[in-house]
Protein backbone atom coordinates (compact mmCIF):
# COMPACT_ATOMS: atom_id res chain seq x y z
CA UNK A 1 0.00 0.00 0.00
CA UNK A 2 1.68 3.55 -1.01
CA UNK A 3 0.66 5.20 2.74
CA UNK A 4 1.06 2.46 5.38
CA UNK A 5 1.26 3.80 8.39
CA UNK A 6 0.89 7.65 7.03
CA UNK A 7 -1.73 9.91 9.57
CA UNK A 8 -4.46 11.96 7.10
CA UNK A 9 -6.41 14.63 8.17
CA UNK A 10 -8.99 15.22 5.52
CA UNK A 11 -10.74 18.48 5.96
CA UNK A 12 -14.19 19.03 4.50
CA UNK A 13 -14.65 15.35 4.35
CA UNK A 14 -17.89 15.37 4.88
CA UNK A 15 -18.64 16.94 0.96
CA UNK A 16 -18.27 14.18 -2.24
CA UNK A 17 -14.62 15.13 -3.14
CA UNK A 18 -13.14 15.11 0.44
CA UNK A 19 -15.36 12.12 1.49
CA UNK A 20 -13.76 10.26 -1.87
CA UNK A 21 -10.75 11.50 -1.21
CA UNK A 22 -10.37 10.47 2.67
CA UNK A 23 -11.71 6.88 1.65
CA UNK A 24 -9.10 6.66 -1.07
CA UNK A 25 -6.29 7.54 1.55
CA UNK A 26 -7.81 4.87 3.84
CA UNK A 27 -7.65 2.52 1.00
CA UNK A 28 -4.01 3.01 0.49
CA UNK A 29 -2.85 2.36 4.17
CA UNK A 30 -3.64 5.74 6.02
CA UNK A 31 -4.88 6.34 9.04
CA UNK A 32 -7.25 8.90 8.45
CA UNK A 33 -8.86 11.50 10.57
CA UNK A 34 -11.90 13.04 8.72
CA UNK A 35 -13.37 16.44 9.46
CA UNK A 36 -16.60 18.23 8.40
CA UNK A 37 -19.22 20.82 9.84
CA UNK A 38 -22.02 18.38 9.94
CA UNK A 39 -21.55 15.29 12.06
CA UNK A 40 -24.13 12.89 10.17
CA UNK A 41 -21.88 13.55 6.70
CA UNK A 42 -18.83 12.34 8.19
CA UNK A 43 -19.48 9.87 10.52
CA UNK A 44 -21.25 8.46 7.44
CA UNK A 45 -17.74 8.40 5.77
CA UNK A 46 -16.12 7.07 8.78
CA UNK A 47 -18.67 4.34 8.70
CA UNK A 48 -17.88 3.40 4.74
CA UNK A 49 -13.78 3.42 5.56
CA UNK A 50 -14.52 1.21 8.79
CA UNK A 51 -16.91 -1.33 6.78
CA UNK A 52 -13.71 -1.59 4.62
CA UNK A 53 -11.41 -2.39 7.22
CA UNK A 54 -9.79 1.51 7.56
CA UNK A 55 -8.56 2.86 10.46
CA UNK A 56 -10.50 6.62 10.89
CA UNK A 57 -12.09 8.86 13.38
CA UNK A 58 -14.66 11.36 12.89
CA UNK A 59 -14.63 14.78 14.19
CA UNK A 60 -16.87 18.77 13.74
CA UNK A 61 -14.36 21.64 13.54
CA UNK A 62 -14.87 24.76 11.89
CA UNK A 63 -11.96 25.09 9.33
CA UNK A 64 -12.58 29.18 9.41
CA UNK A 65 -11.49 28.60 13.49
CA UNK A 66 -7.83 29.08 14.43
CA UNK A 67 -8.42 27.23 18.36
CA UNK A 68 -10.61 24.68 16.83
CA UNK A 69 -8.02 23.56 14.52
CA UNK A 70 -4.72 23.22 16.06
CA UNK A 71 -7.20 21.62 19.38
CA UNK A 72 -8.10 18.62 17.44
CA UNK A 73 -4.72 18.10 15.60
CA UNK A 74 -3.24 18.20 18.77
CA UNK A 75 -5.59 15.17 19.36
CA UNK A 76 -4.34 13.53 16.24
CA UNK A 77 -0.94 13.93 17.11
CA UNK A 78 -1.74 12.79 20.80
CA UNK A 79 -3.33 9.69 19.50
CA UNK A 80 -1.20 9.07 16.41
CA UNK A 81 2.14 10.42 16.90
CA UNK A 82 2.19 12.67 14.41
CA UNK A 83 0.36 14.03 10.87
CA UNK A 84 1.81 13.43 7.57
CA UNK A 85 -0.82 14.35 5.04
CA UNK A 86 -3.11 17.23 5.33
CA UNK A 87 -6.07 18.07 2.77
CA UNK A 88 -8.20 20.75 2.88
CA UNK A 89 -11.22 20.55 0.43
CA UNK A 90 -13.59 22.42 2.35
CA UNK A 91 -15.69 25.25 0.99
CA UNK A 92 -18.79 27.85 1.78
CA UNK A 93 -21.71 27.47 0.83
CA UNK A 94 -22.67 28.76 -2.51
CA UNK A 95 -26.29 30.12 -2.18
CA UNK A 96 -26.18 33.78 -3.44
CA UNK A 97 -22.76 33.80 -5.18
CA UNK A 98 -23.06 31.70 -7.52
CA UNK A 99 -26.21 33.10 -10.52
CA UNK A 100 -25.37 36.61 -10.26
CA UNK A 101 -24.03 38.93 -12.47
CA UNK A 102 -20.81 40.77 -11.08
CA UNK A 103 -22.55 44.06 -11.69
CA UNK A 104 -25.32 42.72 -9.44
CA UNK A 105 -23.31 41.22 -6.74
CA UNK A 106 -22.62 43.14 -3.66
CA UNK A 107 -19.25 43.32 -2.86
CA UNK A 108 -18.93 41.60 0.90
CA UNK A 109 -20.82 38.91 -1.18
CA UNK A 110 -18.63 39.10 -3.53
CA UNK A 111 -15.60 38.87 -1.22
CA UNK A 112 -16.80 36.05 1.19
CA UNK A 113 -15.70 33.34 -0.75
CA UNK A 114 -12.03 34.96 -1.43
CA UNK A 115 -12.22 35.31 2.47
CA UNK A 116 -13.36 31.88 3.42
CA UNK A 117 -11.38 29.38 1.18
CA UNK A 118 -8.42 31.56 1.84
CA UNK A 119 -8.80 31.60 5.66
CA UNK A 120 -9.75 27.94 5.17
CA UNK A 121 -6.43 26.80 3.60
CA UNK A 122 -3.94 29.13 5.23
CA UNK A 123 -5.46 27.77 8.71
CA UNK A 124 -5.41 24.55 7.96
CA UNK A 125 -1.90 24.57 6.07
CA UNK A 126 -0.45 26.39 8.12
CA UNK A 127 -1.28 24.62 11.95
CA UNK A 128 -0.07 21.13 9.83
CA UNK A 129 3.02 22.44 9.11
CA UNK A 130 3.66 23.57 12.19
CA UNK A 131 3.46 19.93 13.15
CA UNK A 132 5.09 18.39 10.50
CA UNK A 133 8.78 20.63 10.69
CA UNK A 134 10.01 19.01 13.43
CA UNK A 135 9.37 15.56 10.94
CA UNK A 136 11.06 17.49 7.64
CA UNK A 137 8.24 15.96 5.87
CA UNK A 138 4.51 16.02 4.94
CA UNK A 139 2.25 16.94 2.43
CA UNK A 140 -0.53 19.74 2.17
CA UNK A 141 -2.81 19.17 -0.05
CA UNK A 142 -6.14 21.46 -1.56
CA UNK A 143 -8.66 21.42 -4.29
CA UNK A 144 -9.45 24.39 -6.87
CA UNK A 145 -11.39 24.74 -9.53
CA UNK A 146 -11.22 25.33 -13.82
CA UNK A 147 -12.61 29.54 -12.89
CA UNK A 148 -9.34 30.16 -10.76
CA UNK A 149 -7.51 29.94 -14.35
CA UNK A 150 -9.78 30.79 -17.01
CA UNK A 151 -13.06 33.16 -16.96
CA UNK A 152 -16.17 32.44 -16.09
CA UNK A 153 -19.68 34.31 -15.81
CA UNK A 154 -21.74 34.44 -13.11
CA UNK A 155 -19.25 32.89 -10.19
CA UNK A 156 -18.92 35.80 -7.78
CA UNK A 157 -15.84 35.62 -6.03
CA UNK A 158 -15.75 31.95 -6.71
CA UNK A 159 -13.29 32.21 -9.57
CA UNK A 160 -10.65 34.59 -7.54
CA UNK A 161 -10.45 32.23 -4.73
CA UNK A 162 -9.84 29.27 -6.69
CA UNK A 163 -6.93 31.94 -8.09
CA UNK A 164 -5.62 33.07 -4.63
CA UNK A 165 -5.38 29.30 -3.23
CA UNK A 166 -3.36 28.06 -6.04
CA UNK A 167 -1.00 31.10 -5.49
CA UNK A 168 -1.16 30.06 -1.81
CA UNK A 169 0.16 26.51 -2.74
CA UNK A 170 2.76 28.14 -4.54
CA UNK A 171 3.93 30.03 -1.62
CA UNK A 172 3.33 27.79 1.10
CA UNK A 173 5.55 25.10 -0.94
CA UNK A 174 8.30 27.96 -1.47
CA UNK A 175 8.29 28.30 2.42
CA UNK A 176 7.46 25.43 3.08
CA UNK A 177 9.67 23.18 0.70
CA UNK A 178 13.30 23.29 2.74
CA UNK A 179 11.46 22.10 5.77
CA UNK A 180 10.65 18.81 3.78
CA UNK A 181 6.97 19.56 3.05
CA UNK A 182 5.25 19.30 -0.12
CA UNK A 183 2.05 21.80 -0.93
CA UNK A 184 0.20 20.62 -4.15
CA UNK A 185 -3.13 21.38 -6.00
CA UNK A 186 -5.04 19.49 -7.33
CA UNK A 187 -8.06 21.38 -10.03
CA UNK A 188 -10.87 19.04 -11.30
CA UNK A 189 -13.53 20.48 -13.29
CA UNK A 190 -17.48 19.22 -12.95
CA UNK A 191 -17.35 16.41 -10.75
CA UNK A 192 -20.65 14.96 -10.52
CA UNK A 193 -22.52 14.33 -7.21
CA UNK A 194 -20.66 17.60 -5.98
CA UNK A 195 -22.42 20.33 -4.03
CA UNK A 196 -21.28 22.80 -6.71
CA UNK A 197 -21.63 20.68 -9.44
CA UNK A 198 -25.35 20.73 -8.07
CA UNK A 199 -25.47 24.66 -7.45
CA UNK A 200 -24.06 25.49 -10.60
CA UNK A 201 -26.64 24.16 -13.15
CA UNK A 202 -29.51 24.85 -10.57
CA UNK A 203 -28.35 28.74 -9.78
CA UNK A 204 -26.96 29.21 -13.10
CA UNK A 205 -28.83 27.40 -15.80
CA UNK A 206 -32.69 26.99 -14.32
CA UNK A 207 -34.42 24.65 -16.47
CA UNK A 208 -31.17 22.47 -17.63
CA UNK A 209 -31.02 19.41 -16.04
CA UNK A 210 -28.21 17.45 -14.32
CA UNK A 211 -27.40 15.08 -17.14
CA UNK A 212 -27.66 18.45 -19.64
CA UNK A 213 -24.95 19.83 -17.52
CA UNK A 214 -22.38 16.94 -17.29
CA UNK A 215 -23.20 16.49 -21.06
CA UNK A 216 -22.52 20.42 -22.18
CA UNK A 217 -19.02 19.46 -19.94
CA UNK A 218 -18.11 16.66 -21.12
CA UNK A 219 -18.33 18.04 -25.10
CA UNK A 220 -15.56 20.74 -23.81
CA UNK A 221 -12.82 17.90 -22.72
CA UNK A 222 -10.32 16.11 -24.85
CA UNK A 223 -12.07 12.74 -24.38
CA UNK A 224 -15.45 13.71 -24.46
CA UNK A 225 -16.11 12.80 -20.61
CA UNK A 226 -15.91 14.41 -17.28
CA UNK A 227 -13.82 13.45 -14.58
CA UNK A 228 -15.24 10.95 -11.87
CA UNK A 229 -14.53 11.38 -8.23
CA UNK A 230 -12.79 8.44 -7.85
CA UNK A 231 -10.18 9.23 -10.49
CA UNK A 232 -9.93 12.25 -8.53
CA UNK A 233 -9.07 10.52 -5.17
CA UNK A 234 -7.09 8.28 -7.16
CA UNK A 235 -4.81 11.32 -8.03
CA UNK A 236 -4.40 12.67 -4.35
CA UNK A 237 -3.60 9.27 -3.03
CA UNK A 238 -0.86 9.30 -5.71
CA UNK A 239 0.34 12.47 -4.91
CA UNK A 240 0.31 12.10 -1.08
CA UNK A 241 2.50 9.48 -1.80
CA UNK A 242 6.13 9.16 -2.01
CA UNK A 243 5.99 8.19 -5.69
CA UNK A 244 5.50 11.88 -5.98
CA UNK A 245 7.86 13.04 -3.38
CA UNK A 246 9.65 15.17 -7.02
CA UNK A 247 6.04 17.25 -7.41
CA UNK A 248 5.63 20.64 -5.46
CA UNK A 249 4.75 24.42 -5.60
CA UNK A 250 2.10 23.37 -8.36
CA UNK A 251 -1.20 22.53 -8.89
CA UNK A 252 -2.23 19.43 -11.13
CA UNK A 253 -4.61 19.77 -13.95
CA UNK A 254 -7.75 17.39 -14.10
CA UNK A 255 -9.85 19.00 -16.19
CA UNK A 256 -9.30 16.78 -19.05
CA UNK A 257 -8.59 19.12 -21.77
CA UNK A 258 -11.09 21.60 -20.66
CA UNK A 259 -7.98 24.05 -19.51
CA UNK A 260 -4.95 23.41 -21.44
CA UNK A 261 -1.48 24.13 -19.80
Amino acid sequence: MMLSDQVAVVYGAGGAVGGAVARALAGEGARVFVIGRGREAVDAVAKDIAAAGGSVEAATVDTLDEPAIDAHLRYVVDRAGRVDISVNAAGPANAGIIGVPLTELDPDTFLRPIMEYTRSYLLTARLAARYMIPNRSGVIMTITALPGRRGTVRNGGYGPAMAAKEAMTRDLSAELGPSGIRVVGLRPHGLPGTRTMRDTFELKYPGVTEDQFEQSLAASTHSRRIMSLEEVADMATFVASDQARGLTGTTVNLTMGSLDD
